[in-house]
């Protein structure tokens, strides 16, 4: 079972990337809105996949990160949520914004993504409404724990725009930038260390 990819995009489409993987080329339907933010062309990226076996179905799926891919998974517990339109909704609301939705029993929220009509809509909040209560916590807490880190100074800047530069992805820049303020003054000794981090 493949868990996670991190390598380089090679080809990018709507609703799809193929990344390179040692030699490999993996086909990987996303989210649009993973597509929209790392969506580049050579770009080295990290996703969090779940890969699909069925009679009708061998496919892998990819995520920005490990919340969506649990709500990802919850959706499609749900009968009549299949893979496409779970992604669909990731992709459309966010997966704060469908966690949001169906803690309010917001069926018309849901329903404007492709493939969800009223019926499923009504399904997914009644199976779901309080197997999401728990992502919902954890969402708050690291908005809290962002919310809570200095703002950064001109300085801060500009080691981000080096690890941006590079190809990391933002919230894996953040984390390793983070680290890297208290470790070293000058802004090259804070990339090397963020660097450092960042091979790992």
């Amino acid at each position: 079972m493949i868990s996670r990819l991190r390598g380089q995009v090679i080809e990018v489409s709507a609703g799809r990337l193929v990344v390179l993987c040692g030699g490999v080329g993996y086909e990987v339907s996303v989210p649009e809105s993973v597509v929209v933010e790392f969506g580049v062309m050579d770009a080295e990226i990290e996703l969090w996949t779940r890969q699909v076996i069925r009679e009708d179905e061998h496919n892998l799926y990819g995520f920005a990160n490990g919340d969506q891919r649990r709500l990802f998974d919850l959706l499609r517990d749900v009968k009549g949520c299949g893979s496409k339109t779970s992604l669909n909704l990731i992709g459309s609301l966010g997966e704060g914004g469908v966690v949001e939705a169906i803690a309010a029993q917001d069926l018309k929220g849901l329903a404007r993504a492709p493939g969800v009509g009223p019926r499923l809509a009504e399904r997914i909040v009644v199976e779901l409404k309080d197997k999401v209560l728990e992502l919902r916590l954890e969402g708050a807490v690291n908005r809290a724990v962002i919310a809570s880190r200095p703002r950064p100074s001109a300085l801060d800047d500009e080691l981000m725009e080096a690890l941006l530069a590079l190809g990391y992805r933002r919230s894996e820049a953040e984390e390793a930038a983070h680290h890297a303020r208290s470790e070293a003054d000058g802004v090259e000794d804070q990339i090397k260390a963020a660097l450092k981090r960042l091979a790992r």
